[in-house]
């Protein structure tokens, strides 16, 4: 049996899978051939615990695990005490935009944010009021007032110059207003006034469209919009540090949906907002921040409209020349995800097996040597070398044992028999790409 293994981290990763996606939880137990990259992964957290900065880039081919990696480093961070989020890139969800994309893919940032007690997201209440039980303890210190006084409406005064002050220190663009609605949030939690935190809140996560509605709801002057949301992040990742956190790390996937743009513009201004946040890593221009992007190899090196068109980024991005399948370099910005070779998929698949009937409370009729059977069927099926993917295995193999599960006796070379390849990448050429070839 897995050591460790929850029901509920077995029936998301049961359900994720089967589903085709990553779960969001329980990735640890089915982690198989990463152990380098993790390795080299926490000796980046810990430069990053000591304020430093990182940005690293997650290369691979559609399917084959670069998802699986961003929730991997997202428990491992999570039990290193960062603070960690989510995100995906997608048509609506941008680095850079001056029609509200960008501020969107902020406020999914915020939703996701998550701790090691609420690893599935949602954790940015329950930080603002640790921050605030922080402030009411170090105020009552100072001033010499009973913590059960400090609460009294009549302290309400002290506690927000407090907290403006202790913001102001973290902060650099936006303090004020950011200020204005952490005091708004906690008068809310005071008095007990839910609307009141639900517009703090609000305006935290970037989701006022218009000035007017804010000043109204929260009598500031200001919005998160397209163009300071970066500077928000920023103050974020301060504040979580000052309240004892390692770090703010980020994880954004789908960047194909970057290389879509299909203004040249419009696609250089998002590349121009990596190059930024590139820069502020690795020059020193913010401290405890640790960004990882997610994409394919044509996101990364196609030369008319991925990171490499972008000859700043290009430069900063090639790989180590002397690196090669064998001899890795992980300190570099770009981390290739190389696949799996046959033997870490055969421990992968009796992993899954152990987790399925752990999760359903059966014991699946199918031997180690019909697990190499279905490997040596489907890795030989027409297509395999080209299009086979650890995805489609991992479906195709709980699939299988779904189907063993409801009916028990039924012939298990015949279904390896019906195993099938199919070509599952997205269409990623567009006209122009066509007309050049």
């Amino acid at each position: 049996m897995i050591t460790g293994l929850k029901p509920k981290e077995a029936t998301a990763i049961i359900n994720s899978l089967t589903g085709g996606v990553v779960p969001k939880i329980g990735v640890q137990h089915i982690t198989v051939g990463r152990s380098a990259e993790v390795e080299a992964f926490l000796q980046a957290l810990n430069d990053v615990k000591n304020g430093h900065s990182m940005f690293k880039l997650w290369i691979g081919d559609f399917g084959s695990g670069k998802s699986f990696m961003l929730h991997l480093l997202n428990t491992v961070a999570l039990k290193q005490k960062f603070v960690v989020a989510n995100a995906d890139f997608t048509p609506d969800n941008r680095l850079y935009s001056n029609d509200g994309k960008a501020v969107a893919l902020y406020s999914a940032i915020m939703d996701n944010v998550a701790i090691q007690t609420m690893p599935e997201g949602g954790a940015l209440p329950t930080l603002l009021e640790k921050w605030i039980e922080q402030i009411l303890i170090k105020t009552a210190e100072e001033h010499q007032i009973n913590i059960t006084e400090i609460r009294h409406e009549a302290n309400l005064p002290v506690i927000q110059n407090n907290i403006m002050k202790t913001v102001n220190t973290i902060t650099e663009v936006g303090g004020f207003d950011f200020g204005m609605v952490i005091m708004k949030y906690y008068e809310g939690y005071i008095k007990d006034d839910e609307n009141l935190k639900r517009n703090a809140l609000k305006w935290l996560k970037g989701e006022y469209r218009t000035k007017t509605e804010a000043r109204q709801d929260l009598g500031v002057r200001d919005i998160i919009h397209d163009l300071n949301y970066y500077d928000m992040l920023k103050n974020f990742c301060k504040l979580f540090v000052s309240m004892g956190y390692s770090g703010f790390m980020i994880n954004l996937d789908e960047a194909i949906n970057l290389y879509k743009i299909s203004t040249s513009t419009v696609r250089d201004k998002n590349y121009e907002k990596i190059l930024t946040i590139y820069n502020d890593c690795f020059q020193g221009k913010i401290n405890n921040l640790f960004i990882n992007l997610a994409g394919t190899k044509e996101v990364l090196e196609n030369e008319r409209r991925g990171l490499y068109s972008y000859q700043a980024l290009k430069s900063r991005l090639e790989t180590n020349k002397f690196e090669t399948s064998e001899i890795r370099d992980f300190a570099q910005p770009v981390m290739r995800i190389m696949p799996l070779d046959h033997n870490e998929i055969f421990v992968l698949l009796k992993k899954l097996k152990e987790i399925f009937d752990f999760n359903f409370s059966v014991e699946i009729d199918i031997s180690e040597a019909e697990i190499l059977q279905f490997m040596e069927e489907l890795f030989n099926k027409p297509g395999a070398d080209e299009f086979l993917t650890p995805r489609e295995v991992i479906r195709d193999f709980l699939s299988i044992l779904s189907i063993i599960r409801q009916n028990p006796g039924i012939d298990k070379q015949r279904l390896f028999g019906e195993l099938t390849v199919n070509d599952e990448r997205p269409n990623e050429l567009f006209l122009e790409d066509i007309e050049e070839l």
